[in-house]
């Protein structure tokens, strides 16, 4: 049984440049140097990867794909309390209902907090975070 610390995924972006992002995540089920993505493709199948992994929370329609490979990229250092360069946010999965995912995010630089019915809702929120001047 999985608790509590691991519904949480700790997602620090360091670059975003032309609405590209890439960083880091941070979660207990994950090696303590986190997982490095280097796209939002990347990090939302790094994302689904964890979610599958720990069966947290359980997907309501069985996963499809062409191929059944993955493999992820480790990264060379940090740790569970580790920030982005641009922003730090904590996405917390409730629910993975009709194909997609339903949570909240929570801003940490500041404070923030939101909820989120499907992928692209929480696409657009980090958007719109990275997008704020200053």
């Amino acid at each position: 049984m999985w608790g509590n610390a691991y519904r949480a995924t700790t997602v620090c972006v360091d670059t975003y440049h032309h609405r590209v992002l890439s960083g880091r995540l941070y979660n207990p089920a994950l090696p303590p140097e986190g997982l490095r993505f280097e796209s939002l493709v990347e990090f939302l199948l790094a994302m689904e990867d964890l979610l599958n992994e720990t069966h947290f929370p359980q997907s309501f329609t069985a996963v499809r794909s062409f191929r059944t490979s993955s493999q992820r990229a480790a990264v060379p250092a940090g740790d569970q309390t580790a920030t982005g360069r641009l922003a730090t946010f904590t996405v917390s999965v409730l629910f993975r209902q009709n194909t997609s995912w339903q949570g909240s995010v929570s801003w940490l630089e500041t404070g923030r907090e939101e909820s989120f019915r499907s992928v692209l809702e929480l696409v657009l929120l980090m958007n719109s975070a990275l997008e704020t001047p200053g």
